[in-house]
Parts: structure tokens; C-alpha cells; sequence
């Protein structure tokens, strides 16, 4: 019956049209529909004013700086409200993105670590092409490297006002030149009035959280906002111990110049870190997919108290509580100012530095009987002599076919900085608005990486260290440790960016608009890296101590000297049918440079030549789209087609990074709208059709040929549904709202061997608003503790074949219970 039902309801986001944007959204306020103001909107209570359809916001990302209807913009965009946010009850930054079509977005890695994916454009994993914004500033100028993404770096809590995310676009032009996707996190600022909220939440899984923000005048022209939040828990995968901890505060000062512009001066400051969630065991029978038995596949975790805190075998002390996360400091300043009539000058600069660390415990393969890890560890012919548990306990039962497994204790340093610079100058004069512009930016990574560093584990949750000793006496383990360091950095990255820009928007008659610009960038990269040596050590000489026998030793340095340059271009054209009804269709061609991990794990030849791992990856998109807002509906239909060429990036086999070369192509439709039939009532929606293919590319140095094979992790259909549903009894309001999402079938892998089975999730919650000024909510997330899976194991080649696997699964069900006070 639930089957059924969740098929009937599969069509409703097509029949219906609908919008990742609810109906009941926040207008802007007025001061927001100006040039000037439309980077910020002042911090006002999120339920404050009438409804209004979302055509008519200003969005800022995807523009030269001077913001734009949505209704106007010939691009692809979505802009989502602080009330939108919240009914989404997203579980980290990145899982946001789930509402925005085009984006898949996979937030199973916890707060942290989230692999993003967007419009077929191919990649391994993190978030290689997605760039996070704070008021229209690249957070950190990279989008991802290795083990760090942008939503790393920053936090939803109640200071956001609203998020801006454009696919594609003029998203080559602006910011860092990003073709992929940009999101826009956009603050509240202060206004004339003082408004403010508290707001306690408590989850079921034992996780406390406090927001509050205030914001008010200074003075006439000048406004005030502060607020953030402090959380803590053990997190839905419980691991024993507190590995979610820390917190976020963010301040600004906005000044308005007596209508000809403003300055904002803002800073935030962000030390929050939690539990990096790795693939567990799962079962996998021809597709369908079941627990591994005594691990709950929502909430079971393979880390606990006995691998919390461990010395390796080269005497580095690691701690599993340090998680994942961020400690940064993140200041900025915008300028927006009209010096003359038709000419404004904008200024955005920021600067970002502190630690961006990760610490985790990543399986190396499936469980298996310990007979097996014998021979593993000790070569054909090796029995189990003994088992025992490290920590007391005496001989585990089973001996021989006991199910063991082995994970690596991952320890990742970085301590990162960046400075950016985008300068324009905008003229217009009559019809036509000319902006040229100047974009740098500076950034580093010093890096100290040691992967590897297995242990022997029960396969069971909270897993315990194990001793294994084979026949002849040879010692497989240390203290649980059957291994030291098999792969590390020692590196200092030092990277630079230059861009020009120009575009020009000439708007022909009042209904058609054209716009076309270009960019020419210039990439620099220095770096002085150290990586293992080719002769590993035994660090105690004797062949009879097996887990110390082949320790790696870091080699000499070497040095990085690379550069490169290339132009990006657009041009675009919107027609408006209607003042209700639009259409567009655009052109662009963007890059996307080697950044620092490519560069360190490509050849010196390749480098000097810019091949290989070294080359710059070109993106060619067509699209073209449909723009519908009225009171009662909202819809935007977008068709694309993107050719990618020179795509490179590297995958951890057995510690050894194997490279991936080639191309691919992808065509897509996106489908986002809301209808309102009746007062109080509305079904918003968001669907992408995707079909995304490999093209001449090689897994391997040449080894492995995925031509023709599906772009891995990017599902042909997802969709979601919101039907939402308020009432008004005079001083009490209560709303009801859920969300059914469907995922499709994905592979996990490029080779299309590790097949990842669509599934369903179902999130709902009621909310009730007591007054002016007290809000409760409570929302369940994953309503059906569906298992729905989003990678599998992307530490091998091939396939994983039927029966035990590793995999990552969604998090289980879980209720999220809050109160908010507001004035």
C-alpha cells in the first residue's frame, strides 16, 4: 500500500509545476528593491508582511552586483526565503541544496563532507564544482579541495535572511568564474526598527541548539545585526561520545548614503566540528538493499569509545571526537555608491583564515571473517593463532570466523587563508548598462595528511579493537593497528587568481532585454610539496611484526611552479510574453583551473604542458527556459545541455591516488514552481531529468575506458513534493507541512559497477504561531527510516557484488522540536 501510494503521488510534481519556494514567503523589504540594498535584507521576523510570489525578489547572485527580479533574470535561479529554510529543516548547509533542481546533494557525511553535484558535471566526490558565497563573496575561492568544500566553511542559523543558488548562467562571468552552481548566502542587516529572536531546539537524538539575533538603528542612516548559535549532541550515529560541538557568530554595520548607495562592514566566526559519518555495512540482494545484522542502518556508526582516541604506530596521538569542521574567521566590506547619475562604483572585499581539519575512520572493505583477514594481512598459507579483544575481554568468540574489518584512521591538517578583491564600475545611459570589473583573490592550504593507519575491529557498531596473531607466532597487529601511515603530505599551496570582466545588458524595447560579456582569467599556482617516498621502512626490523613492516617515509620536496589563462564568455537574451509570463535562452562557455590536489598528484611534463591532471576543464552550456509568476502559481522550466571537455581528477585506491581524464555531456530539464489554489494552502515542487554520460574518459592512466557509462552519483530522475497547509484562528496559527523526495537509481562508481537503488524519503512538521511573537515547530526527518543509499565504496574499482558491502545510507529518523520567541 505505501509503495503504491508513493508511485501515485511520483507524478504530482510535474502535474503540478511547483516551486522549491513556498507560497507563504517574506517579501523583501523596500529598501531591498534598490541597487544598493539588494545584497541584504533588513532583519526583520521571518512571518512579518503579506504574501507575495516570488518573481518579484531581488536576487543578487548571477548579476554584475545591482541584483534583478527573478522574473527578469535569463538565467536559471533560485532564491529561498528564511521561512523556506526553515520548513525545509535541512540537517547541514549542503543538504539545503536537495530543494534546488539541477543539484544532487549528498549530506549523509554529516555536517561536514558533503559530495555535491550539479547539472552532470562529472566529479569524484566533495564539491568540485559549487562555490559558497557570503554577500556575494567567494567564502573560500577554491570550490573543493581534497577533504575540504565550501559548505565547510559556513552555517545556516537564523542570521541567514535568504539563500540565492544559479545553475549555469552567467556564473563563468562574476565571483571566482564558477560554470558549475553558486549559492549566495545572503545576512539580515539592521534597519530602522529593532527586531530580534530566541530560539532553543532539542532533537530526539539528544542534541541541544540556541539561535538569537538582534538587529536595529544606530543612527538614522545606519543599522546594527548580531546574532548566531551554539549546538552540541552525539549526533543521530551515536559514537559514544560528544561529536558534535560548537557554534557561529555573525555582526554587521550597514550604512546607507542618503539613497546613492551604502557601505557594510561584516564579520563572522565560525568553531564548529562534527563526526565525519563514513559507509557501514549494508546488505545488498540484486538491488535491494537491508541492515547488516546488529547495525542499524540509520543510526549505527563503526566508530566508539575504544577507537576514540588511539596512538598510531609512529606515536601520533589521534582523537575521532575532533570530527570534521571548521575553525575561521571571516570578515568582509561592501561598497555600493552612485558618484555620479549613471555611474556606480562596487567594491566587495573579504578575507577568510584559520583550520578547516578532518579526522575520521574510514573502512577499508566489507566485513569478512577474520580466516580471511589472516591471509590478507599475512599472505597465502596464514591461519589465526589467536583473536583477542585490546581492551580485556579475553578471546573473541568464533575464533577463525569471527566477522571482522578493517578501517584507517584518517588524520587530515589544513590550515587555510584568502583574500578577495571584485572591483566594477557600472555605467548606464538610457537602455544600456555597461559593467566592467576586476576580480583577485589569494588563498593557501598548508597541508599535513596521514591516511592510512588501520585497525583490526569487530564488525559491530561502536566497534572494538582486536589483536590478531598468526601461525609461526608472526604479530598481524599493535594494539589493534595493522598498519602505519601508508599514504601522507607534507605540502604548502599558495594560489592566485586575476580576472577582467565586461558585460553589457541593452534592454531593446520593453519587452526584450539582450545581455553578452566575457572574461579572461589568469590561474597561478606555487607550491612545495612533500608525498611518499618509493621505499617504505620497517620501523622495528623484525619481518615477524607484520603490521610495522611497510611504513611509509615522506620523500624529498618538490617543487610546483604552474600558471595558465583562459576566456569565458556569455550571452543571453530574455522576452517578456507578459508581465506574468517570460522566456530566455543562453549561451556560456566557462573553466574550471587544476587546483592544488591535481596539480600535486600530476606528472612535471604534464604540469609544464598543462595536460593530464594539469588541464584546464572547459564547459559549454546551452538553455533556454520558461518564467511564469502569478499570485496563484509560480513556475520556471529550464532545458540545458552542457558539453564538458579536459575534466581531471584523482581517486584513493590502496592509498595510491589513480587519476581520471576525459569528458562528458549531459542533458537535463529542471522543474521548480508552487501553485496556490486557495487561501492558506499551497503544493510547491521541484524535478530534474537528467541524462549525463561519460565521453573519452579513462579511469587509471588509460586503463579503465567509462565512455558511454552514466556520470556516477547523478541520479536520471529526482523530485519532491511540499504540499503545506496554514490556518488562521485569529491569534493561534497553525500550518502543516511535508515533503516526499524521490531519488533514482545512480551508480556509485564511473566504471557503473557499484549501483546505488533509488528511494524515497519523507519529511514532514507542524508549526503553530502563538501571537506576534511565539512560534512552535516540531519536524521529522525520513518519517520511514527508508535506507536509501549514496555512495558505496569510493576507495576501489569495480564492483562490490551482492551480500555484505559498505555503503553510505541517509540518517534515520529523527524529530527536531523547537520554540522561538520573536519581537
Amino acid at each position: 500500500m505505501l509503495r503504491t501510494a508513493l508511485l501515485m503521488l511520483s507524478a504530482a510534481p510535474f502535474a503540478l509545476a511547483a516551486s522549491t519556494v513556498h507560497a507563504q514567503q517574506t517579501p523583501d523589504t523596500a529598501g531591498a528593491q534598490a541597487s544598493d540594498a539588494a545584497q541584504r535584507v533588513e532583519g526583520e521576523s521571518p512571518d512579518v508582511g503579506e504574501p507575495a510570489y516570488d518573481g518579484e525578489e531581488i536576487v543578487v547572485v548571477g548579476t554584475a552586483g545591482g541584483g534583478t527580479r527573478r522574473q527578469d533574470a535569463a538565467f536559471a535561479v533560485t532564491s529561498l526565503s528564511s521561512e523556506a529554510i526553515e520548513r525545509a529543516a535541512p540537517n547541514s548547509t549542503a543538504d539545503l541544496l536537495r530543494t534546488v533542481p539541477g543539484v544532487m546533494a549528498e549530506s549523509s557525511g554529516g555536517q561536514n563532507g558533503a559530495n555535491i553535484f550539479v547539472r552532470g558535471y562529472p566529479s569524484g566526490g566533495d564539491a568540485q564544482f559549487v562555490t559558497f558565497q557570503l554577500a556575494g563573496v567567494p567564502v573560500f575561492p577554491p570550490s573543493t579541495l581534497s577533504f575540504l568544500e565550501n559548505s565547510q566553511l559556513i552555517r545556516l542559523d537564523e542570521t541567514v535572511q535568504r539563500v540565492e543558488a544559479v545553475r549555469g548562467g552567467t556564473g563563468s562571468l562574476f565571483s571566482n568564474g564558477q560554470p558549475g552552481l553558486t549559492v549566495n548566502i545572503v545576512p539580515r542587516t539592521g534597519g530602522s526598527d529593532f527586531h530580534g529572536l530566541a530560539k532553543a531546539s532539542y532533537t530526539d537524538f539528544g542534541e541541544i541548539r540556541g539561535d538569537a539575533w538582534v538587529s536595529g538603528p544606530l543612527n538614522e542612516d545606519t543599522g546594527f545585526m548580531i546574532g548566531g548559535y551554539y549546538a552540541q549532541g552525539n549526533g543521530v550515529r551515536d559514537p559514544q561520545f560528544r561529536a558534535e560541538k560548537g557554534g557561529q557568530v555573525t555582526a554587521n554595520v550597514h550604512h546607507d548614503f542618503g539613497g546613492r548607495g551604502s557601505v557594510e562592514i561584516y564579520a563572522r566566526y565560525l568553531n564548529d566540528h562534527g563526526q565525519w559519518l563514513l559507509p557501514i555495512p549494508v546488505v545488498s540482494n540484486n538491488g535491494e538493499i537491508s541492515a547488516y545484522p546488529g547495525f542499524d542502518a540509520g543510526s549505527g556508526v563503526l566508530a566508539g569509545r575504544e577507537t576514540r582516541i588511539t596512538t598510531n604506530l609512529v606515536g601520533r596521538r589521534v582523537d575521532l571526537a575532533e570530527g570534521r569542521g571548521a575553525d575561521v574567521f571571516n570578515s568582509g566590506i561592501t561598497f555600493d555608491y552612485e558618484v555620479a547619475d549613471g555611474l556606480r562604483l562596487r567594491e566587495r572585499t573579504a578575507y577568510l583564515g584559520g583550520n578547516a581539519d578532518t579526522i575520521g575512520l574510514v573502512p577499508d572493505g566489507a566485513p569478512g571473517s577474520a580466516a580471511a583477514q589472516a591471509v590478507a594481512l599475512g599472505g597465502a598459507g596464514s591461519t589465526v593463532a589467536s583473536l583477542s579483544y585490546v581492551n580485556g575481554g579475553g578471546a573473541v568468540a568464533g575464533g577463525a570466523n569471527a566477522q571482522v574489518m578493517r578501517a584507517g584512521i584518517w588524520e587530515v591538517r589544513k590550515k587555510i587563508s584568502s583574500f578577495v578583491s571584485d572591483s566594477a564600475i557600472e555605467w548606464s545611459a538610457g537602455s544600456n548598462k555597461l559593467t566592467g570589473g576586476f576580480y583577485y583573490a589569494n588563498y593557501t592550504s598548508n597541508d599535513v595528511w596521514s591516511l592510512g593507519n588501520q585497525v583490526l575491529l569487530a564488525a559491530e557498531p561502536n566497534a572494538r579493537l582486536l589483536n590478531l596473531t598468526l601461525n609461526g607466532g608472526r604479530a598481524a597487529t599493535l594494539n589493534g593497528f595493522t598498519s602505519g601511515p601508508g599514504f601522507q603530505v607534507r605540502a604548502q599551496y599558495e594560489g592566485s587568481d586575476a580576472a577582467f570582466y565586461a558585460v553589457d545588458e541593452f534592454q531593446i524595447t520593453p519587452e526584450l532585454r539582450v545581455d553578452g560579456g566575457a572574461r579572461w582569467q589568469r590561474h597561478v599556482v606555487d607550491a612545495t610539496i612533500r608525498t611518499p617516498a618509493a621505499a617504505t621502512v620497517n620501523l622495528d626490523g623484525n619481518p615477524a611484526t607484520l603490521y610495522d613492516n611497510a611504513v611509509t617515509v615522506l620523500g624529498g620536496p618538490r617543487l610546483i611552479d604552474y600558471s595558465d589563462s583562459a576566456w569565458s564568455w556569455t550571452a543571453g537574451v530574455n522576452y517578456d510574453v507578459t508581465n506574468q509570463i517570460g522566456i530566455f535562452a543562453r549561451y556560456s562557455r566557462g573553466n574550471s583551473f587544476p587546483q592544488f590536489d591535481n596539480l600535486r598528484d600530476a606528472s612535471n611534463a604534464d604540469i609544464a604542458n598543462n595536460t593530464g591532471l594539469a588541464i584546464t576543464a572547459e564547459v559549454e552550456t546551452y538553455e533556454g527556459g520558461l518564467k511564469v509568476s502569478m499570485p496563484w502559481l509560480n513556475l520556471y522550466a529550464t532545458l540545458f545541455h552542457n558539453k564538458f571537455d579536459g575534466l581531471a581528477s584523482t581517486q584513493l585506491v590502496n592509498n595510491v591516488p589513480l587519476s581520471q581524464i576525459g569528458g562528458a555531456k549531459a542533458t537535463g530539464v529542471e522543474l521548480e514552481g508552487a501553485i496556490r489554489p486557495f487561501a492558506g494552502f499551497s503544493v510547491s515542487a521541484a524535478g530534474t531529468w537528467l541524462d549525463a554520460s561519460y565521453q573519452d574518459f579513462f579511469t587509471g592512466g588509460g586503463t579503465v575506458d567509462n565512455t558511454g557509462n552514466r556520470v556516477q552519483r547523478q541520479p536520471r530522475w529526482a523530485w519532491r513534493v511540499t504540499p503545506a497547509y496554514e490556518a488562521d484562528l485569529g491569534s493561534i496559527k497553525p500550518s502543516v507541512f511535508a515533503t516526499l523526495q524521490y531519488t533514482g537509481d545512480r551508480y556509485s562508481d564511473p566504471e557503473n559497477q557499484q549501483l546505488l537503488p533509488h528511494f524515497y524519503q519523507l519529511d514532514a512538521g507542524v508549526s503553530v504561531d502563538i501571537g506576534e511573537r511565539v512560534k512552535l515547530q516540531v519536524t521529522g526527518n525520513n518519517l520511514t527510516d527508508e535506507i536509501g543509499l549514496t555512495e558505496g565504496n569510493p576507495r576501489i574499482i569495480g564492483g562490490q557484488g551482492q551480500g555484505v558491502i559498505l555503503a553510505r545510507p541517509i540518517l534515520g529518523r529523527s524529530f527536531r522540536f523547537s520554540a522561538a520567541l520573536s519581537f
